[in-house]
């Protein structure tokens, strides 16, 4: 569904990605995984066009480099950024409902399937969003992106500062979009998550695509762990 190749990303005069070439097939989970400052939210970034960048980024066969951020989501593509962006004084419900596309489309992802997957979002769907914890908020943005009904998921750092039951949580979430149909590209720090609910794993290093491969072939390969991902 996803293919990039020779992608590299700028900011500014800085050269971020070097020729970055991978796939995400139709109904799988992809971890991007790498230490700070190899690459990977740009990447995300790069594909959603929120960057300068060079090479190709082909979505279903349809090239993506060029296109306006917003073009991209409604061609199928939801984004979750890192930064947990939610409106602060809208409800939990009225953030969910600014992501709803208006279109009519089969398998539209509804405000019940959202406090289903999340069942505290149906507790605080009355609350507004800014006095959430973080963990909330997290749950809360992924949804607001599925409520566009996208087929590919681009989801930068979910985990990120959470306590371990949310963390579970989350890759709950992540193995339903997958049994419902969906692609994910997971960027993420916490390698064992990253190696029980991922198809396959990339881990960059210095802009660049060092491995790609299943997770028992990177929980095999010390080397790479240790030089490209180990602190």
């Amino acid at each position: 569904m996803l293919k990039v190749c020779g992608l590299h990303a700028f900011y500014g005069k800085s050269h971020v990605l070097h020729g970055l070439d991978f796939h995400v097939r139709a109904g799988e989970i992809v971890s991007l995984l790498g230490r700070n400052g190899s690459g990977r939210s740009t990447t995300a970034r790069a594909i959603m066009g929120l960057v300068r960048c060079e090479g190709s980024v082909r979505w279903k066969e349809r090239e993506l480099i060029g296109l306006a951020a917003f073009r991209i989501a409604r061609a199928g593509i939801g984004y979750v950024p890192e930064s947990r962006d939610v409106f602060p004084r809208l409800t939990v419900r009225e953030n969910l409902l600014l992501g709803q596309r208006r279109d009519p489309s089969p398998g539209r992802w509804t405000l019940d399937d959202m406090y289903g997957l999340f069942p505290r979002l149906a507790e605080r769907q009355h609350t507004q969003a800014g006095v959430m914890s973080g963990g909330e908020q997290q749950m809360l943005t992924m949804c607001r992106a599925l409520m566009g009904n996208p087929e590919l998921m681009l989801i930068d750092e979910p985990t990120e500062g959470l306590a371990p039951q949310n963390v579970e949580l989350i890759g709950d979430f992540l193995r339903r979009l997958r049994d419902r149909g969906m692609s994910v590209l997971l960027i993420e720090q916490k390698l064992g998550l990253a190696l029980r609910i991922s198809d396959r794993v990339l881990a960059l290093g210095h802009g660049q695509v060092v491995f790609d491969g299943t997770p028992e072939a990177l929980t095999r390969d010390a080397a790479v762990r240790k030089e490209w991902l180990e602190v």
